[in-house]
């Protein structure tokens, strides 16, 4: 071995590519160092190696725990080749530069994530010279090129195979890699054994005392909120398929800033029901949600809410679209249509329109954020996702003479979930499983009511009315009677609540408080 002959040194967990990266290699000249379990797959596939512990004079011990962490090693990746100081240190100690370095880490996720693991299996996965061999080439970048995802395997070997160097930039930003790799092992770890600490199940959701989001960019967005505004989609980084960050696009234009956020509240609010439902999203707000016997009379009572604020709105469905909802759905402008799926029919009628978006989300429609994360000046909020929407039928408080009928309760069941998902204060006319008027986002919650009716394209009548908060004066109470209000569903808690339901009597309202304040902001 000559101190002039390329080296690279090959230790990898995941083989993904490996045994065309030996023999490319070999084909180039390179002396290739090697261990374990990676040096016996390269000799079984014919690549000839040399084992690191014929390089350090010492053997891996201890299981294999201690192999790499030794001077010939870690002098040859550190090493500044043009440094004479550093120069006189590898030949007075005979240490002969490592030039490329292609390593990945113990698989840590995917052990911890399999059914029963114990602490101790989990504990053996922790690598510790892989990191330390990352670390080193990476901070010597200037003279090594390290590489830690196998998908860049062949845009170094290209370059090298046509006789080109890697240049500076190209060895820098596998350096960013690299210590971004070994970043988000650490935080991993530090996420798993937290969890050991953490609450158990069914207690209240614990925050760690340092909180790191671990996002992956997935694209770059035309813009943000407005013109002027820069934006991207980041997702959780190892998170499956769901959620409107991992839907898949099947037709239309790139989608925007605002397309996701309405995407999102307007998928998450369909998704509170079992029955087939449609909710169709404006500026954040819903301005129609409906049940349904089908997609198509779910979609046309939830349009019929609002035609005027429907169009050009988002609609998530919770089942998936047929031909009959996608032929109504094409009458008018839409943005973008959300659901598990569109038939082959629906698909068909769909993407004869030019402008509109279809994303599909598979899997199980109920899935929800554990944590909800919000910016500030300065800093971040967190808080657990409110995932409960009122008490079971028993469990209703219905205070006062009138007792609602066993349909009044479901639409007030059904409008309490729809004002959940309203920017504060909310309230919500319904009728027969469908929304008749949204007063959304007002100061005060007498005002909403009077919104709440004054949106509304159908008789107020026998409406119920959800309120996300309690009425702090019985005057929200007498603006719905004006509508024809037959009843009230809200949390209660008010040090007015009798007056409020003094109200309610004198209007001949049947009350029911829920005890769950719904506040949106």
């Amino acid at each position: 071995m000559g101190s002039s002959s390329r080296r690279a040194l090959v230790s990898v967990s995941d083989k993904t590519g490996l045994a065309s990266l030996g023999k490319r290699l070999a084909s180039l000249g390179f002396e290739i160092l090697s261990t374990g379990g990676t040096a016996r797959f390269l000799r079984d596939n014919g690549v000839m190696v040399t084992d690191v512990s014929d390089v350090t004079g010492f053997p891996e011990i201890m299981d294999g725990r201690v192999k790499t962490l030794h001077p010939k090693i870690h002098g040859a990746l550190l090493g500044r080749r043009q440094n004479p100081s550093h120069r006189q240190a590898m030949e007075t100690h005979g240490i002969h530069p490592i030039d490329f370095v292609f390593v990945n880490l113990y698989p840590f996720s995917e052990t911890v994530q399999k059914p029963g693991v114990t602490v101790e299996e989990a504990i053996e996965q922790i690598d510790i010279g892989g990191p330390s061999m990352i670390r080193s080439s990476a901070k010597n970048h200037e003279s090594v090129t390290v590489v830690t995802d196998p998908g860049d395997y062949d845009r170094v070997l290209s370059l090298l195979e046509a006789g080109q160097e890697i240049s500076p930039s190209l060895r820098r930003e596998l350096a960013v890699k690299a210590f971004r790799s070994t970043s988000e092992y650490d935080r991993l770890i530090v996420k798993y054994f937290e969890g050991l600490s953490g609450s158990g199940e069914g207690e209240e959701e614990s925050f760690p005392e340092r909180l790191n989001l671990d996002l992956s960019r997935k694209q770059t967005l035309r813009y943000g909120e407005n013109p002027h505004q820069k934006a991207a989609l980041y997702r959780y980084s190892g998170e499956k398929e769901g959620g409107v960050a991992g839907a898949r696009q099947l037709w239309g234009k790139e989608m925007s800033y605002n397309n996701y956020l309405d995407t999102d509240a307007a998928w998450k609010l369909v998704n509170e029901f079992s029955e087939p439902a449609v909710v169709i999203v404006k500026h954040n707000n819903p301005c129609g949600v409906s049940l349904g016997t089908s997609v198509l009379e779910a979609y046309q009572k939830a349009r019929d809410t609002d035609p005027v604020s429907s169009f050009g709105g988002v609609v998530a469905v919770n089942r998936p679209v047929d031909q009959a909802g996608a032929q109504e759905m094409a009458r008018i402008f839409l943005e973008v249509v959300v659901a598990p799926g569109f038939t082959p029919e629906a698909k068909e009628i769909l993407t004869r329109k030019k402008d509109i978006r279809l994303l599909e989300i598979p899997g199980t429609p109920g899935q929800k954020e554990k944590l909800e994360v919000r910016t500030i000046a300065g800093g971040v909020l967190i808080q657990s996702s409110d995932t409960t929407v009122a008490p079971g039928m028993s469990a209703l408080k219905i205070v006062g003479e009138i007792q609602p009928s066993q349909a009044q309760i479901r639409d007030a069941l059904f409008s309490f979930a729809v004002g959940k998902h309203v920017k504060s204060n909310a309230i919500i006319l319904a009728r027969d499983g469908m929304t008749i008027g949204i007063g959304a986002g007002q100061m005060s919650r007498v005002d909403s009511v009077r919104l709440s009716g004054m949106k509304a394209t159908r008789p107020t009548a026998g409406s119920v009315l959800a309120s996300d908060a309690f009425f702090p004066f019985r005057d929200g109470i007498d603006e719905a009677a004006k509508l024809g209000v037959a009843g009230i569903i809200q949390p209660g808690g008010s040090i007015r609540d009798e007056e409020v339901l003094t109200a309610a009597r004198e209007h001949n309202m049947f009350m029911i408080l829920t005890g769950v304040r719904h506040f949106r902001h």
